[in-house]
């Protein structure tokens, strides 16, 4: 049975690794903080709804507001829906849901389990969602990212945007290597790789102020508010897309007959057009 990796640190006491666990969660906490006050996120936010609101056609009970809630949960939360191409959804599902395996049992394996090699089935766990976010990360860093995919980039060039992916993917990686060494008995080379996984996930964990990882508490915020403007009919300030032809709706916006006649053409599916490739 795969044990517990941390149970065989020996040179490190589990309440050093337990304030570092700690310490990590502070910095995620105080990163995602800095981020909203710099970029004013929450007031964008406050201020967008407060317009929406003011601009709105019908009111929302509280009932909506709830199927709203659950809507935005099983879709752009749990099941990635607002990803029409599906390599790009399936991707972030290993990566999302790894991710989430992966932290959480570590959390497990250090403050449940510290000094116990057979930690039931929590190592296995541990192994399984680094194994999902290379998976989905490595799929997403060579073969989908819309910069390489489309502009014909190097897989291997790094921006500010890449902070994240690339310091989790190196974290997962790092990891896997790391207790497959361990469990193999290859003293000193463990050591190096577990050095390098801790230098990957201090640098993921400790960066968030200027990396994509804030945004994913914000994400599901804006697009519950998003279903909610298309309840109210304030429709995020803009007009409601109906039949070009109705007279009501040209009288409204006299430009679309100035500029289209009086019976509009059908334009076609634009960017629909094209099944999506890439985001």
């Amino acid at each position: 049975m795969i044990g517990n990796p941390f149970a065989e640190i020996n040179f490190i006491e589990p309440a050093v690794m337990q304030a570092y666990v700690v310490v990590m969660v502070l910095l995620v906490i105080a990163g995602t903080i800095l981020d909203i006050l710099h970029k004013k996120s929450a007031k964008y936010f406050f201020l967008n709804a407060k317009k929406a609101q003011e601009s709105a056609k019908r009111p929302v009970n509280a009932g909506t507001k709830i199927s709203l809630m659950v809507q935005t949960l099983l879709n752009e939360v749990l099941s990635a829906g607002e990803f029409a191409n599906p390599k790009r959804r399936i991707s972030h599902l290993f990566l999302m849901y790894g991710f989430i395996i992966f932290v959480v049992s570590t959390a497990i394996l250090i403050f449940a389990y510290a000094g116990v090699k057979n930690a039931s089935i929590v190592p296995i766990l541990w192994h399984l969602g680094a194994l999902m976010v290379c998976i989905g990360g490595y799929w997403f860093w060579l073969f989908l990212r819309a910069d390489v995919s489309s502009e014909g980039k190097s897989w291997y060039r790094l921006a500010q945007s890449d902070l994240f992916i690339a310091s989790l993917l190196n974290t997962a990686t790092f990891a896997l290597i790391w207790s497959i060494l361990q469990s193999a008995g290859a003293s000193g080379w463990d050591t190096l790789f577990f050095a390098l996984f801790i230098l990957s996930a201090t640098v993921l964990f400790g960066t968030v102020r200027w990396s994509k990882m804030a945004h994913m508490f914000f994400k599901p915020a804006a697009a519950f508010q998003k279903r909610v403007t298309r309840a109210d009919g304030s429709q995020e300030n803009l007009p409601d897309v109906g039949d070009l032809t109705d007279p009501e709706l040209q009288k409204r916006f006299p430009d679309i007959p100035e500029y289209m006649g009086q019976k509009p053409s059908y334009m076609g599916l634009g960017i629909k057009n094209e099944a999506p490739n890439h985001y």
